[in-house]
């Protein structure tokens, strides 16, 4: 390893016991450990956030296993590159030697290019490791799917990250000649965004920027010097992730002015179209819920338009979306009742359905009660009568609580009418 490479580089684990983080698949005893310590690796896709060591765990697990290890990208990777490196696997084939093929950021990968994977991996040429940030089931084709595990990567923890930051102070031949110490953490793992690449990348610009061998890592120093510096350590796609992240924040806070500009943003860097209509899906349910239904359905409608018209036509498409969306009242009424929800099932566990509200499609389960003292709502007058739906120990709960809009006053007051236990 070369003293002119970045931290990140220098700094890449070679061994699981170097490995930082995703215990829940390396740690003892794990699921991943213990295949590649059984040497009986499946092809397989890692799907997590960036930096979170994707491609260093591929790395590990060629090594650990000693085969050759392939690498492509799927950003400047073509079919061609695919069938080379296939015909490369042949020839260890040929000498019982399977290779690790890793193909970073596997959801850019056409259909063509990942059918052009699938004869590779059915025929065990390969053990392919795929990476990517989007959920696989979007963009993997099933064929493909069905033959890899999926594993899923998590944020590494403040803890984590601080860890990573010792550890190449203690160990990297550069830094550990210097006499540094970290006073603050709080604007260094903000910026860094929880991605472990990046916060090495950044505490190297941070070295670079401080005069003499003594360095004070604060907040301010932090803070002046990534803000001054950005480019620099901004090498590798990381803007990616901070540009749509102020898109979105620029849509839930209904500036149609940033949003439209942080859409140019994406659109002038190449952004795949796809991946924007996805995250606007996402938000017209999380973002603006009932107090614009109608966005979601924009939202949808969206997303097929662009898979039919195409590039170039398709930005003005995804700007009628943004704008209309940055626009809109907004509510995450819905997104907090699916939380609340959630946090309460886990609380109370699997409490009995009522007898009233089972189903009982047979004599013995109707003789048991199922079904019995059920009230068909249409059968009352307004398609409404006052019943238990809850299982006993939560009758009126109430989860869903709608916030002070247009729609979701009427919503509020039409449920007031109906329902005196939940006090809206």
């Amino acid at each position: 390893m070369a003293l002119s490479d970045p931290l990140a580089e220098r700094m890449r684990p070679n061994t699981l016991d170097e490995y930082t983080g995703q215990q829940h698949l390396v740690g003892e005893g794990a699921v991943l450990r213990k295949a590649i310590e059984g040497g009986r690796m499946p092809s397989m896709i890692f799907w997590g956030p960036p930096g979170v060591g994707k491609t260093t765990l591929a790395f590990i697990i060629s090594k650990s296993l000693d085969r050759p290890f392939f690498s492509l990208s799927a950003i400047n990777s073509g079919v061609k590159d695919v069938r080379d490196t296939i015909e490369k696997a042949e020839q260890y084939k040929k000498g019982g030697i399977v290779p690790i093929l890793f193909i970073d950021e596997i959801h850019r990968f056409s259909k063509s290019q990942q059918d052009s994977l699938l004869g590779a991996v059915e025929r065990g040429l390969v053990t392919l490791i795929g990476a990517t940030t989007e959920n696989p089931s979007f963009e993997v084709i099933s064929a493909l799917l069905s033959r890899c595990q999926v594993y899923v990567l998590q944020n590494l923890s403040e803890n984590e990250l601080i860890n990573m930051l010792q550890r190449a102070i203690k160990n990297d031949e550069v830094l550990k000649v210097k006499s540094i110490q970290i006073k603050e953490t709080e604007a260094l793992l903000r910026v860094s965004g929880g991605d472990g690449r990046k916060l090495l990348n950044i505490f190297e610009l941070l070295i670079n920027a401080s005069e003499g061998e003594k360095v004070e890592i604060t907040n301010d120093f932090v803070l002046k010097n990534v803000q001054q510096n950005m480019a620099l350590y901004d090498k590798t796609g990381e803007q990616h992730y901070d540009i749509i992240s102020a898109f979105i924040k620029s849509i839930r806070g209904s500036d149609p002015n940033a949003a439209v500009y942080w859409l140019a943003r994406m659109i002038e860097g190449g952004e795949d179209p796809k991946f924007i209509a996805r995250r606007l899906l996402i938000l017209a349910s999380e973002d603006i819920g009932n107090a614009n239904p109608n966005a979601l359905l924009l939202a949808n409608n969206c997303f097929q338009a662009i898979n039919v018209i195409g590039w170039p036509e398709s930005r003005i498409i995804l700007s009628q979306a943004v704008t209309y969306m940055a626009s809109s009242a907004k509510s995450n009424a819905a997104y907090e009742a699916i939380g609340k929800a959630q946090s309460l099932v886990k609380q109370t566990g699997d409490l009995p359905v009522p007898l009233h509200l089972r189903n009982a499609p047979t004599k013995l389960m109707k003789n048991m009660d199922y079904g019995k003292n059920y009230k068909y709502a249409h059968a009352f007058e307004n398609n409404f009568t006052d019943q238990e739906f809850f299982p006993e120990q939560l009758s009126g709960t109430k989860l869903y609580e709608p916030q002070n809009n247009t729609a979701e006053n009427k919503i509020r007051e039409h449920l007031k009418n109906l329902w005196k236990k939940y006090s809206y």
